[in-house]
């Protein structure tokens, strides 16, 4: 979601090196030697070297051929996320909100929302941008511009996240949310912005392609969210720190976050026991 830096940064050099462990681990599970895989792929045994140390970044094409020169041709997909994730799997706000706090929120991903078509998302403690209002959303903004100090581009940066929620209202796509009952409970800004806030989702409630699950304070439940994070169809999860964006990209880590959520929806409560969640959280602001 970012352009490539000119240099990797230390999450990117972990990755890197990581992918080259996995790489030679294939290739000793094969009973390869380096010089042998180098014949098989025709390149020379020092580039084998550097990409298994993670001094250098293999190709599409080296990992295609690797892996058939090991017989691991099922590992091809996972590895190649895996190489598209090395620079962009850890980017770092400060960097990012050089260029204001619409490039933090990513204006350029927009693409994304249009082409997915099933939204999964978990919130732990505030509201999901794409169900925001504009008050709630210039109040929690307004938070992060000072803590990152930001160009105070805040107006830019609402009317970014506002275009973004058009997505709600076009055809062919579903929204599956679970939240913590804290994120009801959660202010941002003065009462009558929750309170706005707290009617905007009631309304949500009878949009027929929203599915908007609510987990009630103390009750029994098998899984505890860390963080909150977005499912993209199944190709990709977004989840957010104080200080950075992660994207997960390989297939495996992706189903992961897919378990984790369907976990996390067993304990939610929906339809009339939802809307008397919100409903009881706006009479207690009165």
């Amino acid at each position: 979601m970012t352009t490539t830096p000119s240099r990797p940064s230390s999450a990117a050099k972990q990755a890197q090196e990581a992918l080259g462990v996995r790489l030679r681990e294939l290739r000793k599970d094969a009973g390869l030697t380096a010089r042998a895989l180098a014949a098989a792929t025709e390149q020379h045994f020092t580039r084998v070297s550097k990409i298994e140390h993670g001094i250098q970044p293999p190709t599409d094409k080296d990992i295609r051929q690797w892996c058939r020169a090991c017989g691991a041709e099922d590992q091809i997909p996972d590895l190649i996320a895996t190489l598209r994730a090395v620079e962009s799997a850890y980017l770092e706000f400060r960097r990012q909100s050089r260029a204001g706090m619409k490039r933090v929120l990513g204006a350029h991903t927009l693409p994304l929302y249009e082409h997915t078509k099933i939204f999964r998302i978990y919130e732990h403690n505030v509201i999901p941008g794409l169900f925001q209002t504009t008050e709630y959303c210039r109040a929690m903004l307004s938070f992060w511009i000072k803590f990152l100090s930001t160009p105070n581009d805040l107006e830019e940066a609402v009317a970014c996240r506002m275009q973004r929620q058009r997505v709600m209202y076009r055809g062919g796509k579903r929204f599956v949310a679970v939240l913590e009952e804290q994120a009801l409970r959660t202010w941002f800004g003065t009462a009558e912005t929750q309170a706005g806030q707290l009617d905007h989702l009631l309304a949500l409630l009878s949009l027929p392609n929203i599915s908007l699950g609510i987990i009630p304070m103390m009750v029994p439940r098998a899984a505890i969210g860390s963080t909150g994070f977005w499912i993209f169809d199944d190709t990709l999860v977004a989840l957010e720190t104080p200080t950075a964006s992660i994207e997960v990209t390989r297939p495996h880590e992706v189903e992961l976050y897919t378990r984790m959520f369907e976990a996390l929806k067993a304990p939610a409560v929906y339809g009339p026991a939802a809307r008397r969640l919100i409903t009881q959280t706006l009479h207690e602001l009165d």
